[in-house]
């Protein structure tokens, strides 16, 4: 008897299965629009704060970083944005300092961590706002590129995790899957991240003045004047000012005290590369104690 009532079950979920299938509306796949893309900043634009500091308290829950260093860079890190700019001088230290800290680091433990990370720390601070933005392009057949100043492999997690075509983030050269040390190119920072755009629109072969370009802060204003259509999200004042004199879109996904706590812990720059520098610290100190 009760294998005749799981078989009878059996087939009658069979079936409701089969009705259901034959009733469903299928949307067809959008044309690919392969001269289009869409390039967004991550920090403050995609995700509340910044990606290097959710990783950083990542490490701290590890034990592999103190709260006194997390708190020293988030404080650093407040300061940058509150002074509205970025100098030269501070990129060059922080380039300087960052080159010091990451030899020796092996780069399949840092994307891994990214991965453990983004999962705990960084998934619930994706803005919902800017993740359908992004889901927009996608939808019309475009493809749709990070571009920060973060490690490209904490880049590239975040993109993957975001189902986004890739991302375009700092590269740190490495031999044998260990950092060396050093940069290939610069951080990618300001004017940049508008070359990097350019270069990946000749390799693509995109129109630029077809593609979109998203972020927080007037650091990006190369990028963002680099496309035909720029976004402001989220946007600091002067690039606020910047936007509504050229009759950019302004979005902005924050509400009462996130607005007025936006630079808490918020990296733009220089200030982003303070937080791998922390990071990078965390983790040489990690690879010693073993």
């Amino acid at each position: 008897m009760r294998r005749l009532l799981r078989r009878r079950h059996g087939s009658e979920a069979e079936r409701a299965g089969e009705v259901a299938a034959a009733a469903a509306i299928t949307t067809p796949p959008a044309e690919p629009d392969l001269q289009a893309a869409a390039f967004f900043d991550v920090d403050n634009t995609m995700m509340r704060g910044a990606s290097i500091y959710h990783f950083a308290r990542g490490l701290a829950t590890r034990g592999m970083f103190t709260t006194s260093d997390l708190l020293k860079f988030a404080v650093g890190q407040a300061v940058f944005r509150l002074r509205g700019n970025e100098n030269p001088e501070h990129i060059a230290v922080a380039r300087e300092t960052a080159l010091a800290f990451v030899a020796g680091s092996k780069v399949e433990d840092v994307v891994r961590l990214g991965e453990e990370i983004y999962d705990e720390e960084m998934s619930d601070r994706i803005w919902a706002g800017t993740r359908a933005l992004a889901q927009s392009h996608l939808d019309a057949g475009q493809r749709v590129w990070l571009v920060t100043a973060t490690p490209v492999e904490l880049a590239r997690v975040i993109g993957q995790r975001l189902g986004l075509t890739g991302a375009l983030g700092t590269v740190a050269e490495a031999v044998d899957g260990v950092y060396t040390g050093r940069l290939v190119g610069d951080l990618l920072h300001g004017p940049a991240k508008a070359e990097a755009v350019r270069a990946l629109a000749r390799r693509e072969g995109l129109d630029l003045t077809r593609c979109t370009a998203y972020s927080d802060s007037a650091n990006d204003l190369p990028l963002l004047s680099l496309v035909g259509h720029a976004v402001a999200i989220n946007p600091d004042s002067e690039l606020r000012e910047h936007a509504r004199k050229c009759d950019w879109t302004i979005r902005d996904f924050r509400t009462g005290r996130k607005a007025t706590m936006a630079a808490l812990p918020i990296a733009a720059g220089a200030g982003a590369i303070a937080g791998g520098v922390a990071a990078a610290l965390a983790l040489r100190r990690h690879y010693r104690s073993r």
